[in-house]
C-alpha cells in the first residue's frame, strides 16, 4: 500500500510534530536537546527552511516550518535521518528513534500561522514546565529567541507571532507586550478555543474554511496523478533536480565539466572541496556524492570529505566558500 501522499509547495508552511518510539523521552538531557537544534540549523542551511517557531519536548518536538522551495519532504528525511544516526552513534544504541516518519499540517499563512506560534510557544506551559513569565529564559522553545534577539538563529522568523498578537513590532515594547499576550491567552480558555488550539495538531491542515477547500483541490489532483503513475516520483525528482543544479554550479565555480568527474582520481582534492560545499549546500547523502562524484565506496565518501574539511586549500574555499562550513 502506498504511503499517503505529502502535498509540497514553495512558499507552504507546515505544523511539523514527531515523537519518541513508543513515546520514549528522546529529548531527556539538554545535551540531546541542543543536538537537535544543531541538526535542523544544519537542515535549514541545506533546504533554505524559515522557521517560525519550535519547541522541544521531553518526547516529542514541534516545528513552525516555511519552505521556500518544495522540499518539505526532503528536508525532514535528512533533519530525522541524521538526528537519528547521530543519537544512536553516542549511546551506541540501533532502531527506530522516532514513531514515524512525521506530521505535517498544512497551515494557512494569513489564518493559521500566527496562532500556531502562540500555541507552540505555549507548549511547556501547558506541561506545567514554566509559567509564562519564566519562558524567555527557558532555551528550549522559539519563545527565548524572540524574548532575546540576540540568541536568534538567521533561518529564526518571529515577525507571524508578533503581528498576530497585534501587530506588534520587534522592539523591546513590543517584545514585552508578546509576553503578556502570551499570559493572557494561556489563560483565557475561550480565546484558545476561538484561535482552534484543540485542532493544531489534528487533521491535515490549520487555517480558514477557504484555504482547505483549495488544499483538498490540490490533494485531489495530486492523488489522481499518483495513482496514475504520474505524480510517484515527482517529490524525488525535484529534490534530485536541486541537487544536479547545486552540482553544475559547484563545478562551474572550480573551472570544471562533468567529464571530469570521472576523469579524474577518486580523491582529486577540487572534487572533495565540491563534495564539501553540496553537503552543505543540499541534502545530498553520502552515497549520491559517491556515484555522482565518483569519490569511490559509500564508507570512503564521509572520511574523505571529513578529511579535507579540517585542512582545506585555501585556493578552493576561495572559488566554493560554503566547502569550510562542512560539518563531519
Amino acid at each position: 500500500m502506498p504511503r499517503k501522499l505529502r502535498l509540497e509547495a514553495e512558499g507552504g508552511i507546515y505544523h511539523v510534530i514527531n515523537r519518541g518510539n513508543y513515546r520514549a523521552d528522546i529529548f531527556r538531557s539538554e545535551k540531546t536537546k541542543a543536538a537537535f537544534l544543531v541538526c535542523l540549523e544544519e537542515a535549514c542551511d541545506k533546504t533554505g527552511w524559515r522557521v517560525h517557531a519550535w519547541c522541544l519536548m521531553s518526547n516529542h518536538y514541534h516545528l513552525a516550518v516555511e519552505t521556500p522551495q518544495a522540499n518539505l519532504v526532503e528536508g525532514m528525511r535528512w533533519l530525522q535521518g541524521t538526528f537519528a544516526v547521530r543519537f544512536n552513534r553516542l549511546r551506541d544504541e540501533r532502531g527506530h528513534l522516532f514513531q514515524g516518519r512525521y506530521k505535517s499540517l498544512a497551515v494557512d499563512p494569513a489564518d493559521g500561522l500566527g496562532a500556531l506560534c502562540h500555541y507552540i510557544h505555549l507548549n511547556p506551559v501547558r506541561a506545567k514546565l514554566r509559567p509564562v513569565t519564566e519562558l524567555a529564559e527557558w532555551p528550549w522553545s522559539s519563545f527565548h529567541w524572540l524574548a532575546q534577539p540576540g540568541r536568534r538563529r538567521p533561518w529564526y522568523r518571529p515577525e507571524a507571532a508578533l503581528a498576530h498578537a497585534g501587530g506588534l513590532a520587534d522592539t523591546p515594547a513590543g517584545r514585552r507586550s508578546y509576553t503578556a499576550y502570551l499570559a493572557w491567552l494561556g489563560e483565557d480558555e475561550p480565546a484558545r478555543k476561538a484561535l482552534k488550539f484543540d485542532r493544531m495538531s489534528a487533521g491535515w491542515a490549520i487555517g480558514s474554511e477557504q484555504f482547505q477547500k483549495e488544499l483538498a483541490t490540490e490533494h485531489r489532483e495530486a492523488s489522481a496523478a499518483l495513482r496514475g503513475g504520474r505524480g510517484d516520483g515527482a517529490m524525488g525528482d525535484l529534490a534530485e533536480a536541486l541537487r544536479q543544479d547545486a552540482l553544475a554550479l559547484a563545478l562551474r565555480q572550480v573551472g570544471k565539466r562533468r567529464e571530469d568527474l570521472a576523469r579524474e582520481g577518486k580523491s582529486a582534492p577540487w572534487k572533495l572541496a565540491v563534495a564539501a560545499a553540496l553537503k552543505n549546500r543540499t541534502t545530498a547523502t553520502n552515497r549520491w556524492l559517491g556515484e555522482n562524484l565518483h569519490l569511490g565506496a559509500l564508507h570512503e565518501v564521509s572520511r574523505k570529505v571529513s578529511a579535507w574539511a579540517k585542512q582545506p586549500d585555501p585556493a578552493l574555499t576561495r572559488k566554493l566558500p560554503n566547502a569550510t562550513n562542512h560539518k563531519a
